[in-house]
């Protein structure tokens, strides 16, 4: 079974690059794109995703507290270029922290940790 997984990031060229290597990982379904964390509440509540890949530095509300906002939220893999936020990050039990740029072996060894985490009801 596939973890069903949006992305959410305000770079459209780091969306697409990262939506190109999930597509070579047999564990990750991508079944949306968001370029805000107002517009990711949507996907999430249309497609219940089990996983996200989120950004923290985005406009308006920041990937940390976007994660704080969400009841029950899916599994997050936190995708970042600043390693500052690990911490926080961790305290909102994120799956897998991802420095950008992301190195794609590194990006199948957090989708295989997801994959094998209790999907979150």
């Amino acid at each position: 079974m596939k973890l069903r997984s949006i992305i959410v990031d305000d770079e459209p060229l780091a969306r697409k690059g990262l939506e190109e290597d999930l597509r070579e990982i047999d564990v990750i379904e991508v079944v949306g794109m968001a370029e805000s964390s107002l517009k990711a509440i949507e996907l999430i509540t249309m497609k219940k995703p089990d996983l996200v890949f989120l950004d923290i530095e985005m406009p308006r509300v920041n990937g940390l507290d976007f994660i704080k906002s969400i009841n029950q939220p899916p599994m997050v893999i936190i995708t970042s270029a600043y390693s500052k936020y690990a911490m926080r990050g961790y305290e909102l039990n994120v799956t897998d922290y991802l420095l950008k740029p992301i190195d794609f072996n590194r990006l199948l060894q957090a989708c295989i940790k997801a994959r094998i985490s209790p999907v979150k009801a």
